[in-house]
């Protein structure tokens, strides 16, 4: 520690340094957003040894939450987790024994049925207000990299070494919004990875441009995340990427004016009418990108319904429900995970393409319990975030939860691991945000030093 530092008060210094579990969290955060770039374009064979790596990390968080009595604080999350993972893993056990699983199937099971979860909520009770706030600026920073990379991925051909594989030059392996031009999928192996992550900085960055800005230069940062996050949404030829991230920043316009009193209503709609400039200026330099996405849009409706689509995601497929066993096809079976163990390939699912079905399918009757689950922790955070919001006037925690229920719905957190790895990190933001409700963003000098 500095001279200047030793100064200060110890609860002060405490809390402005980052702890092991914030660096850990950081760490495993930037491990998900990069591990793809590594398999894509160094080395194909280092799928295993990155999941490996995060997972320890995720594991010693676990330990240090556990060993520092953070998580043993939070009993009225980790007493109803606890009782939730008891029933997982004997289910687990159930399946082996009943001969539809394998040892290694059941592991792989366990990891994603539970892994992250308790990792979430870990980090979450052990972080410090310092390390929440420093994830967040680590988090939105690397918006600076992944937006420019996806520019250059959009406007690239599909064969363009930037968007191939690193042992693969077939052009029919990637994916497209249109005929020549690519789903861009930044620093991840898959699509589905850069529109969780997208999904994931949505609140965070929205979060920075509604806080307070003590200096100029960090007016410049918030300003360049924001232009990343709509410019990355622009370019991205996903649907989902584009709706959600519009949806985002009209909540996030409509909320900010409706929650802000007296005179901080004007300088709300100041700042709306400027956000308002800066969208449709980039939406101008970026039409191009707008007419591709409208035209997969018409694409996309000529073979599917959109509604139905939709409803599928939420629910399950139609097959679904005709191939589901009371006790599961074995947990852990329908992920790209492993299917990558037993075959060598990770570019599908064994058992569904949506989560909803995929956890049916693998638990049976503890999938829907799973569900029922999800809907009733929804429903405890949703409430809490929006009584939260009107306290604070704030709709940050709004934004983080329609994403954390958008995430826990919808995300392929059973199926794969990148998805998987994100919805984690956003679950311990989402519990975050309850514990540090008055966080500033910009804290003063003296308080951050």
């Amino acid at each position: 520690m500095s001279t200047t530092a030793a100064h200060f008060p110890r609860t002060l210094s405490h809390r402005t340094s980052l702890s092991r579990a914030g660096y850990a969290f950081i760490a495993v955060f930037l491990i998900v957003v990069l591990e793809g770039a590594v398999r894509k374009w160094v080395l194909s064979s280092a799928t295993l040894p990155l999941i490996l790596v995060r997972d320890l990390i995720a594991i010693y968080v676990i330990f240090y939450a556990w060993n520092s009595g953070a998580l043993r604080r939070q009993k009225r999350v980790t007493t109803p987790l606890l009782g939730w993972s008891c029933v997982v893993v004997g289910w687990g056990l159930l399946q082996l024994v009943g001969g539809e699983s394998s040892p290694t199937v059941l592991l792989i099971g366990l990891r994603f049925w539970l892994l992250y979860i308790w990792f979430g909520v870990a980090a979450a009770a052990a972080m410090t207000e310092a390390d929440y706030r420093a994830a967040i600026l680590v988090a939105a920073g690397t918006l600076l990299v992944m937006a420019p990379l996806s520019v250059l991925q959009h406007f690239s051909p599909p064969g363009a070494r930037i968007n191939a594989q690193t042992e693969s030059t077939d052009e029919e392996g990637v994916f497209v919004a249109v005929a020549g031009v690519v789903r861009t999928t930044g620093t991840f192996s898959f699509t589905l990875g850069y529109t969780t992550f997208i999904a994931l900085l949505a609140p965070l960055v929205l979060a920075l441009v509604g806080a307070r800005k003590r200096t100029r230069l960090q007016f410049l940062f918030v300003t360049a995340v924001f232009g990343c996050l709509v410019v990355a949404s622009v370019v991205s030829g996903s649907r989902a990427a584009v709706i959600y991230s519009g949806l985002m920043v009209a909540t996030y316009f409509a909320g900010r004016l409706w929650l802000a009193k007296g005179k901080g209503k004007v300088r709300a709609a100041i700042a709306i009418f400027f956000g308002m400039i800066l969208v449709a200026l980039l939406l101008y330099a970026f039409s191009g990108a707008i007419e591709v996405t409208g035209q997969r849009f018409e694409q996309a409706s000529e073979v599917e319904d959109f509604w139905e689509r939709l409803l599928h995601i939420f629910i399950g497929e139609p097959y679904t429900y005709d191939k589901i066993t009371w006790l599961g096809y074995g947990l852990g079976l329908g992920s790209n995970l492993a299917t990558y163990v037993r075959t060598g390939d990770s570019t599908y699912f064994a058992l569904a393409e949506v989560e909803a079905s995929r956890i049916l399918l693998e638990g049976g009757l503890i999938g829907y319990l799973f569900t029922a689950l999800k809907l009733v922790v929804l429903s405890i955070g949703v409430g809490k975030s929006v009584r939260l919001a009107y306290r604070q006037r704030s709709v940050y925690p709004i934004l983080l939860w329609m994403t954390v229920s958008l995430a826990i719905l919808t995300w392929s957190a059973v199926g794969q691991i990148s998805a998987h790895g994100l919805l984690g990190l956003l679950l311990a933001f989402g519990l975050l945000v309850f514990r540090f409700p008055k966080m500033e963003f910009f804290p003063p000098r003296s308080a951050a030093t």
